[in-house]
């Protein structure tokens, strides 16, 4: 082969080039592979990083309103001083650099506390591309959502509540569902409950005898009425002896002082008195009263006297939560001396401040089971605790950047025995539904419990008075435990779904 030729060959060979490509591929080679490994040490450090946050805005939520308002005693906010310390306890990547991290704590447009964390990790292989860090900057926010409580507890403290360690349980398990709704709430105001003991009437505080929402069944209440079922006519004494024990036979003539005689031979051989005019009743003085109520309405029928027209004939006040107004006696709330009467009601109060919470508990601690069953008169108040009226002051100002859940929760271990008309089942029953139909159309969520340890039949009233707005009835707002212990699993479970919805992220 001649030079020329040899040469030739060399030049348009390729074999040469395969070198010196290798050498000049394998620098980016490398330098991405040791990106890669920068990289995922750097993820690695994040991820660390927003786990911490994330347990640190958990750890906090609860004390964040009190911390965000103190200081160190080196004068640092004791909210940020906390959440560094807290961070730094639990993240583990000595690598990286952290700087001292933010948290804020605001209640506007619903409360929320931000937590937010810059840092960088240094870099092995990338720094000979120019990189010599990278950021690993992350935040976590908890934010309560725009929901907060109004709870009525409807307790049965009925005589049936004495078996099968009924009552002992029902304490128990209020108390710990007020807990789970105490560590729901962050302020005061984003949890308030009222209690509401019941058996046929309800204990609205003796100490209010002089408020002008009772009814005692006075001419001067209503000149047209005349009840001889009334706390007046029924607490007091007759000019004729203590043989007439109520306004009706004190009044009454002609009649005997010893009533099981009707005529007056008979009462004068047996030496009675006989009256021939009426006697004078004077009632006894209302601060005696014991502060039991029985369901609003006129004596001989919710919504009816006798048969008589007036202002406030068809308004059923025993189903509903319109206000007492002393114009129409019939919205009243009907005084009665009751020897079974329970704790007396509890409005609502915030189980954040201290004398509302020992308010809460004392009452819980102190129900005695005692009476006949009237759930009817426990949902009314129940619901009347929820907007005002009578005892019940009016709930706190609502907020417009919240929405506010309503809610009943009834408990009963029995079925309806007594109100202030009927002693038949259905003819209660029937007043119940009304009260709960009208509960719904208030949009107001209502749980019933029945607790059903004697064999009674299941109540379908109380499985059709469940529900919550959009869903009535609703199934799921409905239980029925056959042993004590079932009240507190209902109760952990109805707190629980309560607590969930203060939660929005």
């Amino acid at each position: 082969m001649s030079i020329r030729s040899f040469i030739q060959s060399f030049r348009d060979s390729k074999r040469g080039s395969v070198a010196p490509i290798f050498a000049l591929a394998i620098i980016p080679t490398i330098g991405l592979t040791g990106m890669a490994v920068d990289y995922s040490r750097a993820n690695s450090v994040k991820v660390a990083v927003q786990s911490a946050l994330d347990a640190t805005a958990l750890a906090l939520a609860k004390s964040a309103a009190t911390l965000s308002q103190q200081t160190t005693p080196t004068g640092a906010n004791a909210l940020q001083d906390t959440a560094d310390k807290y961070f730094r306890a639990l993240i583990d990547h000595p690598e990286a650099t952290i700087d001292p991290i933010t948290a804020t704590y605001t209640t506007a447009d619903g409360t929320q506390l931000l937590l937010t964390a810059t840092g960088h990790v240094p870099t092995a292989f990338t720094k000979f591309m120019g990189f010599d860090q990278l950021d690993v900057g992350s935040s976590a926010t908890i934010k309560w959502g725009n929901t907060r409580l109004r709870v009525a507890l409807v307790l049965d403290n009925t005589g049936s509540m004495n078996d099968a360690g009924k009552i002992d349980a029902l304490k128990t398990a209020t108390n710990a569902l007020l807990t789970q709704l105490k560590n729901a709430a962050t302020v005061k105001e984003d949890v308030y409950i009222s209690i509401i003991p019941f058996v046929k009437d309800v204990n609205l505080g003796s100490s209010n005898y002089n408020s002008n929402w009772i009814y005692w069944g006075t001419q001067a209440q209503d000149s047209a009425l005349s009840d001889n079922t009334s706390w007046d006519a029924n607490n007091g004494s007759c000019s004729r002896g203590s043989a007439f024990t109520n306004r009706g036979n004190c009044l009454a003539y002609p009649i005997c002082s010893k009533t099981q005689f009707t005529t007056q031979t008979q009462c004068q051989n047996k030496n009675g008195t006989w009256y021939t005019t009426a006697g004078t009743w004077t009632p006894n003085a209302h601060s005696t009263w014991n502060g039991c109520a029985i369901d609003r309405g006129y004596p001989a029928s919710p919504s009816t006297l006798n048969g008589n027209s007036g202002p406030d004939t068809t308004y059923n006040f025993d189903t509903n939560a319109v206000s007492p107004d002393t114009t129409k006696p019939s919205s009243l709330l009907a005084a009665e001396q009751y020897g079974s009467c329970p704790q007396a009601v509890l409005p609502l109060g915030s189980p954040l401040v201290s004398s509302d919470w020992t308010n809460m508990t004392t009452l819980v601690n102190n129900m005695v089971a005692a009476g006949n069953t009237n759930q009817a008169i426990g949902l009314m108040h129940g619901w009347m605790s929820l907007v005002g009226g009578g005892p019940y002051p009016a709930p706190p100002a609502t907020d417009t950047n919240y929405i506010y859940n309503t809610v009943i929760i009834l408990l009963t271990d029995g079925l309806n025995t007594q109100d202030r008309w009927y002693t038949d089942q259905t003819s209660i029953d029937d007043r119940e539904q009304l009260t709960c139909n009208n509960i719904n159309a208030a949009k107001i969520t209502l749980y019933t419990i029945q607790v059903n340890t004697g064999g009674d039949p299941t109540s379908i009233l109380l499985q059709n008075c469940a529900g919550s707005p959009g869903k009535y009835p609703d199934s799921a707002k409905n239980f029925v435990v056959t042993a004590s212990s079932g009240i507190g699993t209902v109760f952990n479970q109805i707190g629980t779904q309560l607590s969930q919805l203060r939660i929005a992220k």
